[in-house]
């Protein structure tokens, strides 16, 4: 098995999105983080020598095995939306098809750590259709020949320093504190995707205390 680089490359999703350019701007922080591809529909309108963009209007566009899209150690898959006003057919194609095929665009390689974030609550008994649709998609990217493919499950991120995306209760971020167990900052999160990507972990499920671990 071959061992991930000291300066690691990194493809992230979801730059434009609260999470995503909260993981986005911890990564470019990160010494061991020799380059950042962020792959999103529009520019995230950071600029940063670690950061190349490969801006992809429809990601169902990839083809397989993108060449864009080799030669690196990770994807840290944070792209993603609410459920709220959506049907489940719109859901399902936004959470599940889109996610398995960028995978695909991947392609199997027994190199490389898939990090898909799907947030607390997902589990595939639940009564939510959204929580069983990411719940599924954790599952099935495992199947396609990845050295490891995580499901992340935090809860109550809060902001990095410096973020301007932020959406729902991000904006109101000052209300809260971070409660060890309950939430995780998403600076803490982007650190410990690293540290999975690096080290590998005993669980395909990364719960809240789980990424406290991992920072640790």
């Amino acid at each position: 098995m071959k061992l991930i680089a000291e300066n690691m490359k990194i493809i992230l999703t979801g730059a434009t999105g609260f999470v995503g350019e909260g993981v986005l701007l911890a990564l470019l922080q990160r010494a061991d983080v020799e380059k950042v591809l962020s792959v999103s529909r529009r520019p995230c309108e950071i600029e940063h020598p670690k950061l190349e963009e490969y801006i992809v209007a429809d990601f169902m566009t990839l083809p397989a095995v993108d060449p864009r899209l080799q030669g690196y150690d990770a994807c840290f898959f944070c792209a993603g939306k609410s459920n709220f006003g959506m049907s489940r057919e719109e859901y399902y194609h936004l959470s599940y098809t889109i996610t398995m095929h960028f995978a695909k665009a991947i392609g199997a390689d027994p190199n490389f750590v898939f990090i898909y974030l799907s947030g607390a609550g997902t589990s595939e008994s639940s009564l939510q259709f959204w929580s069983r649709t990411k719940a599924k998609a954790e599952r099935d990217l495992t199947t396609l020949g990845f050295k490891a493919a995580y499901g992340f499950r935090p809860a109550g991120m809060k902001p990095v320093k410096g973020q301007k995306r932020l959406q729902g209760w991000g904006k109101y971020h000052w209300l809260f504190t971070w409660i060890p167990g309950i939430s995780n900052p998403i600076e803490q999160v982007a650190d410990a995707m690293i540290a999975c990507t690096r080290n590998g972990y005993h669980k395909r499920i990364i719960e809240v205390r789980d990424i406290e671990r991992l920072t640790r």
